[in-house]
Order: C-alpha cells, then structure tokens, then sequence
C-alpha cells in the first residue's frame, strides 16, 4: 500500500512537471515571436526618416500609457466593487453587534427582575387565593417567568 502511494506521488509529480514543461514551452515560442516581431519593426524603423521614427515612437508609448490607464482603471473599479462589498458586511456586523448588546441588556434585565421576584416576601397573615401575591401589572411578566 505504501509503495503504491509513493507510485502514485511520483506519476502525479510526473505530470505535473511535464505539464509545466509544455506551459513553458508556449510561453518560451510566444516570447520568440514577439521577439522576431520586434526586430522586424526595429528593422523597418531604422529605414525610417528620424521623425517618423519619433511618431511611431509616440504612438508605441500612447499605446502602452492607454493599455496602463485601462489596466488602472479596471483595478480601481474591483476596488471600488471590494469596498462596498466590505462596507455592506461591516453593517451588518454592527448590526449584529447591536443586536447582540441589546440582547445582553434584555437579559440583565430580565434576570434582576426575576431575582426580585423570587426574593422571600415576608408572610402576612391573609385569606390566600393562590400560592403567590403579585401586583396585576406584573402579570404579564409572571407568566413570562414562570414559563420560562
């Protein structure tokens, strides 16, 4: 089982190697006709008239400044894009936050409200209807408590 494992390593290893080989292989032939392309402008340009050359020159730079800005540009919107994204999530998260303190609040209040209620109230001497005396606003939140 090991060794086929290391087999198995080895031909992936293989292949990915050999895949790499072949990705440089194209980049290396591109790379070479751009170049031979290069050398035939440069060629043609050294029969050129000095101020053709500075056009072709000028062109060859706007060119690239345009390929540059429009490069720049899609970078910014995907920027642009990332902040809102970041911004939508940080309200959310703040609102979650709030949520979550609220909550704390709410549990905190609930709690020394229970505590009070469950505090040992001295007994009077009285003809009780039930086990417990509570005030009929506080109804709402007996039943609340005792449910809970």
């Amino acid at each position: 089982p090991v060794l086929r494992l290391l087999e198995a390593q080895l031909q992936e290893q293989r292949r990915e190697h050999e895949e790499e080989i072949e990705a440089m292989r194209n980049q290396m032939d591109l790379m070479q006709e751009e170049m031979e392309n290069q050398h035939q402008t440069f060629l043609q340009s050294l029969q050129l008239s000095p101020e053709v050359q500075v056009e072709l020159g000028l062109q060859q730079e706007i060119i690239r400044l345009t390929n540059e800005n429009l490069d720049l540009k899609e970078l910014l919107e995907k920027l642009e894009k990332n902040e809102k994204k970041l911004k939508k999530q940080l309200k959310i998260h703040m609102k979650k936050v709030q949520d979550f303190e609220a909550s704390q609040s709410m549990l905190s209040v609930e709690r020394s409200l229970h505590e009070r209620s469950m505090q040992v109230v001295p007994r009077k001497e009285k003809d009780f209807q039930g086990m417990l005396e509570y005030y009929k606003e506080d109804e709402p939140l007996l039943i609340r408590n005792l449910i809970t």
